[in-house]
């Protein structure tokens, strides 16, 4: 692939996207930009480490096709800046128990604090999913693996896919990849390590985005 899905995502929200969601959450576009770029390898990164399992694939498949598919981002993106979009359910089934700490982390990462980025995630999340299934199922499995060779749209490419943003986020490294593995266990003990989280919002904050 030619950009990451990360980076597909975030073009697609560049302009009046961006503006609307600094808007809501009371951000400048700046920051609203900065904000996004380090969230949405947090979602498609925990989304790659989910679909690594094979009941992960098939429950992400299912509701892809069921609830997300045929949904452009402009529309989704209307719906929950209007109260829709079920973001919270959304990423309940994302990071499951450390739904509060990717808040929490991306917060401290971008510093502006858990409410505003929590906030922030449940917007984007039903963005990730609708981009995930316009790439699947509109667009079919060489549009978004075209070095698959495959056109089987099934939970097994899904995997793949998603299988690969994570590797490609955790593999660069910057905001993050750091992010993305403090909120998923970066030391494999079950917990996410908080000062590992605080200190990345020097590195953000001292950075022109």
């Amino acid at each position: 692939m030619s950009a990451s899905l990360t980076d597909e995502l975030f073009n697609q929200l560049q302009g009046q996207p961006l503006a609307d969601i600094g808007s809501q959450l009371g951000l400048s576009q700046s920051q609203a930009s900065g904000a996004v770029a380090a969230a949405l390898p947090l979602l498609l990164g925990a989304l790659g480490r989910n679909a690594s399992q094979a009941q992960g694939a098939e429950a992400l498949f299912g509701a892809l096709q069921r609830d997300h598919s045929g949904l452009d981002i402009g529309s989704v993106l209307g719906s929950v800046l209007g109260g829709g979009g079920q973001g919270s359910q959304i990423l309940g089934h994302i990071f499951g128990a450390r739904q509060q700490g990717a808040a929490q982390g991306l917060g401290a990462a971008t510093g502006l604090g858990s409410d505003q980025a929590g906030g922030l995630l449940k917007v984007l999340a039903p963005i990730v999913l609708a981009f995930l299934a316009q790439r699947m199922f509109a667009q079919g499995g060489n549009a978004v693996a075209p070095q698959l060779a495959s056109n089987d749209v099934s939970p097994q490419l899904l995997g793949q896919v998603l299988g690969q943003e994570h590797s490609n986020i955790a593999q660069q490294g910057g905001l993050g990849g750091d992010l993305l593995g403090a909120v998923l266990d970066r030391d494999g003990d079950g917990d996410t390590d908080f000062t590992d989280l605080l200190g990345l919002a020097g590195s953000f904050l001292g950075k022109p985005r």
